[in-house]
């Protein structure tokens, strides 16, 4: 477990997919349903029991998330990418990403790659991860392929 120094002090773990189910889907919920009017059918794929799940928290509260799927023995991808809106641009975003890069570093992925909404390329550029092709709408928002090498 990461536990961050930021004026908000918050964790992150890999989740327990059964156990913290209820916190990752409120999460997602009120992000991408809620807060973008992505439909539930999109949000919710059937793809999350075979995924690792990353949760950030303060204290008890789940504050924001993330979910890794294994495309290959050395391609993953990284997806649902969400904190609540009231606690964006404190870092928690940037440290999910980080917890699930070195999570990566050590299972033999070479590539990482992301759709990544418009408004956030620059946050993951700031990573490391490059713009790959032409953007794209996927749930009525525009993407772009983005590209993480592991070293």
């Amino acid at each position: 477990m990461i536990v961050d120094s930021s004026p908000i002090h918050f964790s992150i773990k890999v989740a327990d997919f059964e156990r913290d189910l209820s916190d990752i889907f409120a999460i997602r919920t009120r992000v991408f349903q809620d807060e973008q009017g992505v439909d539930p059918a999109m949000e919710f794929d059937g793809l999350d029991q075979t995924a690792t799940h990353f949760l950030a928290y303060d204290g008890e509260t789940a504050i924001g998330t993330a979910r890794i799927r294994f495309l290959d023995t050395h391609t993953a991808k990284l997806e649902r990418v969400a904190v609540l809106a009231n606690l964006r641009k404190h870092g928690i975003g940037r440290k999910i990403v980080e917890t699930a890069l070195e999570f990566l570093a050590n299972k033999n992925i070479s590539d990482l790659r992301i759709h990544a909404q418009i408004s956030v390329v620059a946050f993951y550029q700031k990573l490391g991860f490059v713009t790959e092709g032409e953007g794209f709408e996927e749930a009525g928002i525009p993407h772009i392929k983005m590209n993480y090498k592991f070293p």
